[in-house]
């Protein structure tokens, strides 16, 4: 990928994620707890894997 598309990639990506933080803040930050729930159950699966290897 050259780094000139990777530039406008890049700002269309901020772009969008401030043209939704700004228009829909609420439904943004649903998207945020969501995004961050997936992440924290895939950490606890991960801390149960591990921990059930050394029980």
């Amino acid at each position: 990928m050259s780094p000139g598309l990777k530039k406008v990639l890049i700002f269309g990506l901020v772009a969008l994620v401030l043209f939704f933080l700004i228009t829909r803040p609420t439904e943004s930050a649903d998207a945020v707890r969501a995004a961050l729930g997936w992440l924290q159950d895939g950490a606890e699966a991960i801390v149960t894997f591990v921990q059930s290897l050394f029980a």
